[in-house]
């Protein structure tokens, strides 16, 4: 089969919103590299929407009336990308401030192709300035994930249509944590998810102060609690773990350590060694991955005091569910104005 009657059966959905410049070279990166290409914007005020379609993309405008979410996003485009493009195969899904790297398409496909019990392939995601600040580098550590079978994927990965219809898609009222739900229904129906020791995508987070991270820290910590609400009754206890290990760094050990201090004469504040504890079997884990010293320390450090957004994050979840308000999007970009001249 030849380069082009593969591209036939492979078509890419991007999703974004006000991403500005990191849209263009997201869609760059895959023009002529699939059969169709759909871009889906939920919003965006910068311009995105002409410079899709001066590009030569598909794109849908999500509907202002429902709020928006990644996977409404994603199922959208898919839908799409079939209307126009029936005879699609695989579907690469990718966030609008990645770009795809030169010959994953290829590689996941066949992959895909030589496996047929595997129905989503996912590679390695990488900031594309990794010392530009430290929260890009946090990320750069983050998505440096395990290969072989996975449990999960990320936002970027390349899904078989026919498994993705199975499931009906992605869950459209997540705001975070889709990709893991996602991945779990399709496991439940006897599929793989499988990590590939490849470059996939580059990222551009653009972290450049704390309230960010804070708030990237706090959708998690919804998103979890978002999971374990949904499938915390399956066999697998999803994010039931996760969710319990927040709430007890989070809110337990400091109320039980600061609530007591005066009846145990100060004894009770010993137990807030604790966090640094989890710093340093941190730091010693990721260096054993081959980070150094520096990095290791930093991320140990980071997934200490990511602890407080976490909760605050399984808060405004439950919070949110027994007061029947629904969240919106948890953003934390900045949007990057479009250079027109381009």
């Amino acid at each position: 089969m030849t380069n082009e009657q593969q591209l036939q059966h492979i078509g890419l959905v991007a999703i974004g919103r006000n991403e500005g410049e990191r849209l263009r070279q997201c869609l760059l990166s895959a023009i002529g590299k699939v059969a169709h290409i759909v871009y889906v914007d939920s919003g965006s005020t910068d311009g995105s929407l002409e410079m899709a379609r001066s590009v030569g993309v598909d794109v849908v405008e999500l509907d202002l009336s429902t709020p928006f979410t990644a996977a409404r996003a994603r199922n959208e485009g898919f839908t799409c990308l079939l209307q126009t493009n029936p005879q699609i195969e695989f579907v690469q899904f990718v966030d609008g401030d990645c770009e795809v790297v030169e010959g994953w398409l290829d590689l996941a496909q066949h992959e895909l192709e030589a496996h047929p019990d595997i129905a989503v392939v996912c590679g390695r995601r990488r900031e594309r300035f990794p010392k530009q600040t430290i929260y890009n580098r946090l990320c750069d550590i983050e998505w440096d994930t395990p290969v072989g079978e996975a449990k999960a994927c990320g936002g970027d990965s390349m899904m078989r249509v026919t498994t993705f219809q199975q499931v009906e898609g992605f869950n459209p009222t997540l705001i975070a944590g889709e990709e893991p739900e996602l991945c779990l229904r399709l496991r439940q129906n006897g599929w793989k998810i499988f990590r590939l020791d490849a470059e996939m995508t580059r990222h551009d987070a653009q972290m450049t102060h704390f309230s960010q991270w804070w708030k990237r820290m706090l959708r998690a910590g919804h998103a979890y609690a978002e999971g374990s609400w949904l499938h915390g009754r399956s066999p697998e206890r999803h994010w039931v773990k996760e969710s319990r290990s927040i709430w007890f760094w989070g809110v337990v050990l400091p109320l039980l350590a600061l609530g007591t201090a005066w009846s145990t004469h100060g004894l009770s504040l010993l137990l807030m060694s604790g966090y640094p504890l989890i710093a340093y079997r941190v730091y010693r884990h990721t260096q054993q991955r081959g980070f150094s010293s520096q990095d290791a320390a930093l991320y140990g450090l980071c997934c200490m005091l990511a602890k407080f957004p976490l909760v605050q994050g399984q808060m405004q979840f439950h919070l949110g569910r027994l007061l029947g308000r629904r969240r919106n999007l948890i953003e934390y970009k900045q949007a990057i104005p479009i250079d027109t001249a381009t």
